[in-house]
């Protein structure tokens, strides 16, 4: 939830809705799917322990980052939410890409 609020506040300033409301009034809560994961627990701590890896975004910086790159490439964003196979609906026979 927190992040689709970031989302949706950094949404709030970089292009706002066309009728002046929020973003997040667009959040609805559906039923879980089977197998969702309830919590997602990242820990760093061996990375940076073993490997002396440190971030080089903070949580914030790369998330307005990556809303802004989505924000620059709204053709190929629009392609990939029009598209059925998405879904797994359409008719291609190619593997989705995985990259």
């Amino acid at each position: 939830m927190d992040l689709a609020t970031g989302i949706c506040a950094i949404l709030d300033q970089r292009q706002p809705r066309s009728d002046g409301r929020r973003y997040s009034e667009l959040i609805q809560f559906v039923t879980d799917r089977p197998g969702h994961d309830y919590r997602y627990a990242i820990d760093p701590t061996k990375a940076t322990r073993e490997l002396g890896w440190r971030p080089q975004e903070s949580l914030e910086t790369g998330l307005s980052k990556t809303v802004g790159w989505y924000l620059d490439h709204l053709d190929w964003t629009m392609d990939i939410v029009s598209s059925e196979d998405r879904l797994g609906l359409g008719s291609s026979s190619k593997p989705a890409s995985r990259g």
